[in-house]
Formats: C-alpha cells, structure tokens, sequence
C-alpha cells in the first residue's frame, strides 16, 4: 500500500500532484529490484475506488501520470520478462489509460517473470461483490450449484485468480489499516507497516521489509510454525 505521496509534498511545500510524480519514480525502483530479486508477484495499490472523492485536478493529474508511466516503462517491462495485469473495475478509467493498459497488459502476457498487479480503480469489497455477481450468474446459468460454491471458487471469481495469495503486505506511512485491499487474499499475510513515506521508500526499505519477513514464523492458525519461512521468491 503506496501511502505518503501527499504528505511528503505538503511538508516540502509542493502540489500534492509532485508527490505522487516522484511516487512513480520508487514504483519504477521498486519494480525493478524485485525483478532482480526473482519475487513471484506483486501488487501496487494505486487507486482506489474512493480516490474519486478527491480533488478533480488531483484525479485528473494522476490518471495523466498513470497513461505517462505505462508508456514510458512498457518496453522495459516487456524485455525483463515483467507481466502487468489490472486489477479493479475498467468503468470510469479515462480512455487513455485504458489505452495504455491494454496495449500494455497484452504486450507482457507471454511474460513469466514478475507478475506485476497495478490495482487501479480497485476496491476490495467491490471485487468481492463482482466474484458474487460471476457466481449467481453461472448458478443461474446452470453451471454451478450453489453446494459447489467453496473457498476455491470464490478465489477463482476474484480479480487475482490464479495467482497465489500474498505471502507480505507493506504499508508506507505508518496507517494502522487495510483500506479495502484484498481483503480476502491477505488472511495469512505478514504485515510490515513503516513510517517512511512512499516517495522515500528505498530498496533498502524493500530489503528491510524482507529481511523483516524471512524472521516471522508463519503458523496460518496452527500452534506450530510451519516449515519454510519467508523467502524473496514471495509474494508481496
């Protein structure tokens, strides 16, 4: 969760719009690094669907750095093997970025490296109730019984289907919440909260966060930890 980007503008004086332009500057370090580290997938928080509240010269100056960054890193992206999904609902996206998303996403499909989750006018219960609407429609279709309807098949309805469950949550910041962001996919994953703002968080910060994660001893409910903890190949 990419938190910060206002603040630390405001305490140097600056737009909040400058903030989240040199926000865009670490996803692009911190893509990278986890590239280079062979992690399997992850997930940037990016916009919610509740960022629409927001000032109309915020959102539109975002959604213009949204369409920039995809067209400046798509090739980078491309030849290191990186794959970019959109997670959230397209509705209400400018036609640019839409564009740029598309043309992105299909370029990198082949790719098998990094599984690069850009969650983009994404809300976790509006994922939930689109997996729901998916499962009522293939019930009335005849494709499913409700009896069939199981934690597997829920996972298979959502957004991130087929791809694991995040094994790390890092936070920027230092919020003490979830804000709506898979919800479901992060019942077992460690958090990680920082008070370090996203503009500043580091490689370093990156390494930090993972060092802290291979620590942990991960139990998922059961009184004994269980075997395997936390490497770079995870999830975050």
């Amino acid at each position: 969760i990419m938190d910060g980007n206002g603040r630390w503008a405001r305490r140097r004086g600056l737009p909040r719009i400058e903030g989240h332009r040199v926000g865009g500057e670490t996803v692009r370090a911190i893509v990278r690094q986890c590239a280079r580290l062979g992690i399997e997938s992850l997930t940037l928080y990016s916009f919610s669907l509740e960022n629409w509240k927001r000032p109309r010269e915020e959102v539109e100056g975002l959604m213009a750095l949204y369409a920039q960054y995809l067209a400046s890193e798509r090739a980078e992206i491309v030849e290191n093997d990186i794959r970019l999904t959109q997670l959230g609902r397209r509705a209400g996206l400018p036609d640019e970025v839409l564009r740029e998303l598309d043309a992105t996403e299909e370029l990198s499909r082949g790719n098998g490296g990094l599984r690069l989750n850009l969650a983009l006018n994404y809300g976790s219960r509006a994922e939930i109730v689109d997996a729901v609407r998916s499962l009522a429609q293939r019930v009335q279709r005849g494709e499913l019984t409700p009896d069939q309807i199981d934690e597997q098949a829920i996972s298979e309805a959502l957004y991130t289907r087929g791809q694991p469950d995040p094994d790390l949550l890092i936070r920027t910041a230092g919020e003490m919440r979830i804000s709506n962001f898979l919800l479901w996919q992060i019942s077992y994953a460690e958090l990680y909260i920082t008070p370090v703002l996203w503009p500043d968080f580091s490689v370093d910060e990156l390494h930090d966060a993972l060092r802290a994660f291979a620590r942990r001893e991960r139990r998922f409910g059961d009184v004994r930890p269980h075997d395997g903890r936390a490497s770079p190949t995870a999830q975050a």
